[in-house]
C-alpha cells in the first residue's frame, strides 16, 4: 500500500496469526519482498487510529484477516527508529517510535500475501523464532504462546503495570 506519510502516526503494529492443531498452536511467519527476511505482519498506524485499529487493518491488507477474528494485545514491545519508517517526519525529537504486538485467532491457513511478502509459513513455535530475524519478533511470539498455553493468565493488565511504573520511575530519573 502506498499510504501518504503526512498521515503516518508515530507507531508500529506487528502481528502474529495462529492457529490451533489438535493440542499445538502453529504461527504464520511471512517473508518480507524487499529484504528477504522473516517476520510478522508488521505496519505502522495512520490518522487516529488506536494500535488495535491498525492493527486489523494492516493484517487485512498484508494477510486477508478478517478485522472481526480474535486479537490478543501482548506486552511486548520495543521501539524502532524513526528513521527507518520514513525518516524524521514527526520532528526532530521524535527519534524512535513505539512498536505494539499482537496475536490473532485465524480459522484457517489459507492466507493471501500482499506485495509486501513472497511467501508464509505455519510453524510451530521453535521452528517460527528460528526462522525470525528481529529478537522483538522472537519475544512477541513466545509471550504469545506462552499466553495460549497459560489460559489462567488474567490478560496484559498487572504486566502491563509494572512495565508502566518502571518506565515513569526512571523518567523521574532522567
Amino acid at each position: 500500500m502506498n499510504q501518504d506519510i503526512t498521515k503516518r502516526s508515530p507507531f508500529q503494529v506487528l502481528i502474529f496469526p495462529f492457529i490451533k492443531e489438535g493440542a499445538n498452536y502453529l504461527y504464520a511467519v511471512f517473508c518480507r519482498e524487499d529484504m528477504g527476511i522473516w517476520q510478522g505482519i508488521a505496519g505502522g498506524g495512520e490518522g487516529d487510529e488506536k494500535p488495535i485499529e491498525a492493527a486489523k487493518r494492516e493484517a487485512y491488507e498484508e494477510a486477508g484477516i478478517n478485522k472481526s477474528y480474535n486479537f490478543i494485545r501482548l506486552s511486548s514491545m520495543t521501539t524502532i527508529p524513526a528513521e527507518n519508517i520514513h525518516g524524521l517526519i514527526w520532528g526532530k525529537d521524535i527519534v524512535m517510535i513505539p512498536e505494539f504486538s499482537f496475536g490473532v485467532e485465524v480459522s484457517n491457513k489459507e492466507l493471501k500475501t500482499s506485495h509486501e511478502h513472497i511467501d508464509y509459513h505455519w510453524l510451530p513455535l521453535k521452528e517460527s523464532i528460528r526462522k525470525l530475524r528481529y529478537d522483538s519478533n522472537k519475544s512477541a511470539l513466545w509471550e504469545l504462546d506462552y499466553r495460549l498455553k497459560n489460559k489462567s493468565l488474567n490478560g496484559i493488565t498487572n504486566n502491563m503495570k509494572v512495565i508502566r511504573d518502571i518506565a515513569l520511575t526512571n523518567q523521574k530519573e532522567d
